[in-house]
């Protein structure tokens, strides 16, 4: 763990319900990615109240019911792409300094605000991303980075407020970095040892301990 974590601030705290949003060519779907800042929120094991999502299959869930966006990237994206980012572009409830994937591990057990959050997995970024941005190179950039944001399960429900604390309460003693599954999950889809590196921690994600012993499986069965 770096230094850095010790000096996280939380930027911007967003919720919002699905709603329908525009895009390309007057087309339009339901996705609940245009969050808007809010005051204060309640954190139950199932997300925020007055939070949610339309594609109930690839988010929301225990596992996924607070998703964390690192700061330092929009610069990075606004200065790639020449574009100014909207606040929560990325459909996160929490923006956050010194929060990199790379700093951060599965199992991670944060204090925010009244509530407790534990990191689960790296975020499988979707094309909702690129509808909502009109930037159809960033998906591949996020993947290609693994500067994706990630997500976590809820430990404690509590009250979240837009100038809340999160502090680091217990890091996770096997230090598997949320980059470090990213880069396993996208890029290196055969590497066994790293596979089982990432499902040794147990405090995994369901839904991506299915898919790496999936591929575990695929990888060591004999032919």
């Amino acid at each position: 763990m770096t230094g850095s974590i010790d000096r996280i601030e939380l930027i911007n705290f967003s919720i919002g319900l699905p709603k329908k949003m525009k895009y390309g060519t007057d087309k339009e779907m339901e996705t609940g990615i245009c969050k808007e800042t809010t005051e204060e929120a309640f954190l139950t094991n199932d997300g925020f109240h007055g939070d949610g999502v339309a594609d109930l299959r690839h988010h929301g869930g225990l596992d996924r019911a607070v998703c964390v966006y690192p700061y330092e990237h929009y610069t990075l994206w606004e200065q790639e792409f020449n574009k100014p980012l909207p606040r929560s572009t990325f459909g996160e409830n929490i923006t956050v300094t010194n929060m990199l994937e790379q700093d951060v591990h599965i199992g991670d057990i944060f204090q925010l605000g009244d509530a407790v959050i534990q990191i689960t997995q790296g975020r499988i970024p979707c094309s909702t991303i690129t509808k909502r941005t009109d930037l159809p190179p960033l998906l591949k950039r996020m993947i290609e980075t693994g500067f994706t944001g990630y997500l976590c399960r809820v430990l404690e429900e509590g009250t979240v407020r837009k100038d809340s604390q999160i502090t680091l309460l217990e890091p996770h003693p096997k230090q598997v970095s949320v980059l470090f599954t990213n880069e396993l999950y996208f890029h290196r889809p055969k590497d066994v040892e790293g596979i089982q590196k990432v499902l040794g921690v147990q405090e995994l994600a369901e839904d991506w301990r299915e898919r790496l012993t999936k591929r575990l499986e695929k990888l060591t069965s004999p032919v």
